[in-house]
């Protein structure tokens, strides 16, 4: 019952995720990218918060578990967020989607390991490969997009490649915390803490902040807005935080495996965006990805059963023609 429990949180996250997508275009088109990044999670961490402490269930930060979360908090939003719209504005959508949703599954994984909550099997090894292929043949037509020989654009990937390290960093450290503070209680600390501070920063570098916060935002960006509150932060975000604790980060970051072809298939039917072929195929690729990473604990051992079984064989066939 668990684990299809977990299955169907996890499908929720993909739906909701890749649903932002969309949601934060429509957004970033009249609000700085920053301060509409930031806002929205100080709203959802506030209410998170308050929901929390209205069920008696928000416990005071520990000595050893206070600092922990501060840098959860920086790591997950502010250090993530941050740098990854700050680097699109010198980077091609298409190139950084690439590298930013390849990137996560891959870093998730590694920290993992290195924390030693997460193992390598040649399942997982190749789940992960065949959704890098996805990607880049989902993507494929706005890669050639921007120049990227220049200084900025360089520096535009490199902020793009750390948003995504920084987020995986971020969510190994942050399991621990899920069963000392509770999902609800640290989904609204990280994105209250982190957000405070991205908004800080968007005061400071981002242009037009001050000015867009004090005025009337249209329906449109209003809307983005609410929906990314409510669908990407309060259920998708709480989503995610449990999913760390119960499966483990590099499957709960398989998410992004299946989030783009979502976010393609809803451009589709509501943008009324062309679905080539090889749109389809990356898809695949990536779907399977995902049910790769997912169930590699499982399948692992009926190969590897597979592979006993036939060294026996294989060494009897030797014997019979020495």
């Amino acid at each position: 019952m668990s684990a299809t429990r977990n299955l169907l949180k996890f499908l929720v996250l993909c739906v909701v995720w890749g649903l932002t997508w969309i949601a934060v275009k429509a957004g970033v088109e009249t609000i700085p990218p920053m301060l509409f990044a930031a806002t929205r999670f100080i709203a959802a961490g506030a209410l998170l918060l308050a929901w929390s402490a209205k069920r008696g269930q928000m416990p005071a930060p520990c000595k050893v578990g206070a600092p922990r979360l501060m840098i959860v908090s920086l790591l997950m939003i502010t250090l993530c967020y941050g740098p990854l719209f700050w680097g699109m504005k010198f980077v091609a959508s298409g190139t950084a989607a690439v590298l930013e949703m390849s990137l996560t599954p891959l870093a998730l994984l590694a920290f993992g390991m290195a924390a030693g909550e997460e193992h390598w099997n040649a399942v997982r090894a190749g789940a992960m490969l065949l959704g890098v292929v996805g990607l880049c043949v989902l993507f494929a037509p706005s890669r050639g997009e921007g120049n990227l020989s220049d200084l900025q654009s360089f520096v535009g990937l490199v902020a793009i490649a750390w948003a995504a390290i920084s987020s995986a960093w971020g969510s190994v450290m942050a399991r621990p915390l899920v069963s000392r503070y509770g999902s609800t209680t640290l989904s609204g600390a990280t994105t209250l803490i982190g957000g405070t501070v991205l908004l800080m920063l968007s005061f400071a570098i981002e242009p037009g902040s001050l000015t867009a916060l004090s005025q009337m935002w249209d329906w449109k960006a209003v809307a983005s807005w609410l929906f990314l509150v409510i669908f990407g932060s309060l259920i998708g975000y709480s989503i995610y935080v449990q999913l760390l604790r119960d499966i483990g980060p590099a499957k709960a970051g398989s998410f992004a495996f299946v989030s783009p072809a979502i976010a393609v298939s809803v451009g589709a039917v509501v943008a009324e965006e062309t679905v080539s072929l090889q749109s389809l195929t990356g898809m695949a690729l990536m779907l399977l990805a995902a049910a790769g990473s997912l169930f590699a604990d499982r399948i692992q051992p009926f190969i590897g059963a597979r592979h006993r079984k036939a060294k026996p064989g294989l060494r009897q066939h030797i014997l019979d023609h020495k």
